[in-house]
């Protein structure tokens, strides 16, 4: 039997963060296919849900997907169809770089990564005899 696809395309109106949020929950693989890409939230909210990006390979995008381990960087519309088409046939796959992306953005994205870094600048700071920061 073989399995249908749906796509679907919506030009959603700004401030639609409650739509988006339902749709990255339920998407089997999510798709930012930027020109040109800052930080792409979009990015890294739908891996922190779990789920494998596809990114143009632009901006911040690369900084974000961990090509191969996280999801997948493409330069063009086929590239971009093609890791769409592998990731609907191999779930497993789509899961582990699910499962990936997440813990990525954990370890680097989320405030509490931030918190560390902050703590262990004050620690190392507050227990450096000189009182200096040494490069």
């Amino acid at each position: 039997m073989q399995r249908k696809t749906l796509i679907y395309i919506l030009m959603l109106p700004p401030f639609s963060d409650k739509e988006i949020n339902g749709l990255q929950q339920a998407a089997t693989v999510v798709l930012q296919k930027s020109l040109k890409e800052g930080f792409g939230l979009t990015v890294s909210e739908a891996m922190w849900k779990g789920k494998p990006v596809i990114g143009g390979a632009v901006g911040g995008i690369p900084l974000q997907i961990l090509h191969g381990a996280t999801g997948f960087l493409v330069h063009s519309v086929e590239g971009a169809a093609f890791r769409i088409r592998q990731f609907l046939n191999n779930p497993e796959m789509a899961k582990r770089m699910g499962d990936a992306g997440r813990e990525y953005v954990r370890t680097n994205f989320l405030i509490t990564r931030q918190i560390r870094d902050y703590l262990s600048v004050w620690y190392y700071l507050n227990n450096n005899k000189k009182g200096a920061l040494e490069l």
